[in-house]
C-alpha cells in the first residue's frame, strides 16, 4: 500500500526519485498515466495489469467506456526505476500535468499520485476542510464495519 507524501524535484532529464518506502512494489516496473485532474498516476505493474483485466470487461458501444479506455491506455506508458531508484517522466506527461521543478508524491492506496508542488498544496484545502468533507463524505455511506473496527481495537 502506497502512503504519505513526498517532496522531490524533477531533473534536468525529466526523472523523478521514487520514495524508498514505495520501491520494492516496482520491482516488476511501472505504469505512468494520465490522472483524473491535474496529475498523473504511478501504477504497479501489477496492479495496472488488474486494472487493465478489468476493463476488457467495458464494452466499446458505450461511450464513457471508451473514453475510459482512451484515458487509460493512450496515455499509458511502461517505466523502469533505474540504480538510483528514479523513474523518467515523459515529456508530454510532465505537460499535462504542470510538472516542471518541484513535485509531490502521494500515495493514495493503491497508486501514487505526482502533483505539481503548488497544486497539491491547493488540494490540501479541500483534503483539509474537515466540515465539508463530513458533508461530502456522507453521502458515499462509509462506514466501519465491527471486523475492521476489531483489527483497530489491536492496535490501541
Amino acid at each position: 500500500m502506497f502512503l504519505g507524501e513526498y517532496y522531490h524535484s524533477i531533473d534536468s532529464k525529466g526523472r523523478v526519485t521514487v520514495p524508498s518506502a514505495y520501491r520494492d512494489k516496482f520491482q516488476k516496473g511501472c505504469v505512468l498515466s494520465r490522472g483524473w485532474e491535474r496529475y498523473l498516476i504511478i501504477y504497479s505493474t501489477n496492479t495496472f495489469l488488474k486494472m487493465a483485466n478489468r476493463s476488457q470487461e467495458l464494452s466499446p458501444t458505450v461511450p464513457e467506456h471508451r473514453v475510459l479506455q482512451r484515458v487509460m491506455f493512450a496515455s499509458a506508458r511502461e517505466g523502469q526505476l533505474d540504480k538510483l531508484g528514479r523513474v523518467n517522466i515523459p515529456a508530454f506527461l510532465r505537460a499535462y500535468a504542470g510538472l516542471d521543478k518541484d513535485v509531490v508524491l502521494a500515495g493514495v492506496g493503491g497508486w501514487i499520485e505526482v502533483w505539481n508542488k503548488e497544486d497539491w498544496e491547493m488540494q490540501l484545502h479541500t483534503v483539509n476542510d474537515s466540515e465539508a468533507n463530513a458533508e461530502r463524505f456522507a453521502a458515499l455511506n462509509l462506514a466501519i464495519s465491527p471486523d475492521i473496527s476489531d483489527a483497530f481495537a489491536e492496535d490501541i
